[in-house]
């Protein structure tokens, strides 16, 4: 739109009781010809029997850049040359020249917010009227159609209804990172295809993410492209492999994340959202479609993402990224493939030695009790209750994690004929095989208070040729 290229400007809107009592001024500066523009951001007919412009569509504004009303710009040959906003009579009386201006008003009153600034504005009047400096394809979608059954005829969801990445929204995403949007995150599989920080805000709309989720989103993004994920295999293979995150740190109540109960389910937004960007990024940069390069023989719920926080209110608890080697204190994330989930709940046991049996008995039972030796990870997301057990017995992290590795060993002869329960130690086997490789079994801490149950998150194929948990600092 085409601004006044001299004199003065003034926006105000009815509802705001300073412009309310400058009307008196702006009918004195429009009788001498001095107003060049009057906007009004609520009504056209405000003030009342002067020459108005309706601004309701704030483009005055935003091209004006305005964040309080009433606003006084004076423009010469185009060019903003002075301002004052509020009422204060001096600063008014200088601007204009008029040492007479509202001389029977107040000395000065505080002006209110204006439209153009209000919460989510600012990004949608930048989409409408500025340049976005976004660099992907707009599809236009023409009314009466339906954006979200359009995203769903073009295969760009995952089965479940996404958000229309307006540019508004992805700007709206852009805010939550100090990333450029042309910075390249990297390539995803399995088509490779290269992704920006752009592209993965554009999914972490449809995904329902909010902006402050957006630095955990690319965290997660960085570590399932590292060559030690293998999340080419996982978005391939017929084992229908999914990607958990874990997210450690400051960062997780931040956003509001859930450690507690129903923590690995439904109903709270940031755990059902920010893996869901990542499936949304391979899906519709990477070409991840199932029936393509997708060959999952029966999938499970998990693939659509499960993310959660670790519980690490316990100070003898060390947090799963601290044990992985990032500084206490710091937000990260670690990304574990995985293909299923099971329970384990143990109404008896009620000492360490007792617990660590019988969570080896169903740690041993998974896939197949024959399948030993490595090859295969887990991770085990302790309860509280659990917790207690261990904790009231002087056990820490490290303890746990060699005790179960130490449980899970069993004879060749117990892995021959499907015995899923640990040797007991009696008699002088030839050899003792554990069902996980050191490092395979990974422990987090997390849910609901009451409930003997643990969770056991069934990973894919792990090792050197398969895919292990990698971990990342979150960076704003």
């Amino acid at each position: 739109m085409a601004l006044p290229s001299d004199g003065l400007i003034m926006v105000v809107k009815r509802d705001c009781p300073t412009c309310q009592l400058i009307v008196p001024v702006a009918g004195a500066l429009a009788e001498r010809g001095m107003l060049n523009g009057l906007y009004s951001q609520d009504d056209p007919g405000f003030p009342e029997a002067l020459d108005v412009i309706d601004d309701r569509d704030l483009e005055a504004s935003f091209h004006l850049d305005i964040d309080i009303v009433p606003t006084l710009v004076r423009r010469e040959a185009g060019k903003e040359t002075a301002r004052v906003i509020g009422w204060h009579r001096g600063e008014w009386q200088n601007l204009t020249g008029l040492n007479d201006l509202g001389a029977d008003l107040p000395d000065e009153r505080p002006g209110c917010g204006s439209l153009s600034v209000a919460p989510g504005m600012a990004e949608e009047l930048q989409a409408r009227f500025g340049d976005t400096g976004l660099q992907a394809r707009a599809v236009p979608i023409d009314f009466p159609e339906d954006p979200i059954e359009q995203m769903f005829d073009r295969g760009w969801t995952d089965g479940l209804p996404v958000v229309p990445p307006t540019p508004a929204r992805v700007l709206r995403m852009l805010e939550g990172t100090s990333r450029q949007p042309d910075e390249l995150v990297g390539k995803i599989p399995p088509g490779f295809e290269d992704c920006t920080v752009e592209k993965a805000a554009i999914n972490a709309v449809m995904a329902g993410c909010r902006p402050e989720y957006f630095p955990v989103v690319l965290a997660a993004l960085d570590a399932a492209l590292d060559p030690d994920f293998a999340w080419s295999g996982l978005l391939s293979t017929t084992m229908g492999a999914g990607v958990a995150v874990v997210v450690n740190g400051p960062i997780a109540k931040r956003i509001g994340m859930n450690t507690g109960i129903n923590v690995l389910g439904h109903g709270n937004r940031a755990n059902a959202t920010i893996a869901r960007a990542l499936l949304l990024t391979a899906i519709n940069v990477g070409g991840a479609v199932p029936g393509g390069v997708d060959r999952s023989t029966l999938g499970h719920p998990g693939k659509h993402g499960l993310a959660f926080a670790e519980d690490e209110n316990d100070p003898a608890w060390q947090p799963l990224a601290a044990s992985r080697g990032i500084e206490p204190g710091k937000s990260a994330v670690t990304v574990f493939g995985f293909c299923g989930t099971s329970i384990n709940n143990d109404e008896k046991a009620r000492d360490a030695d007792g617990l660590t049996k019988s969570l080896a008995r169903s740690l041993n039972s998974f896939y197949d009790p024959r399948l030993a030796g490595g090859g295969i990870g887990a991770m085990l997301v302790l309860s509280p209750e659990y917790w207690r057990v261990f904790s009231e017995c002087g056990w820490d992290r490290e303890r746990i994690e060699s005790g179960l590795h130490e449980a899970t060993k069993r004879t060749d002869d117990m892995i021959a004929h499907d015995i899923v329960a640990a040797h007991d130690g009696a008699g002088d086997p030839t050899g003792l095989t554990a069902k996980f490789a050191p490092g395979d079994l990974v422990v987090v801490r997390a849910g609901g208070a009451a409930g003997l149950f643990s969770t056991i998150i069934q990973g894919w194929a792990s090792g050197p040729t398969g895919s292990q948990p990698v971990t990342r600092e979150v960076v704003p």
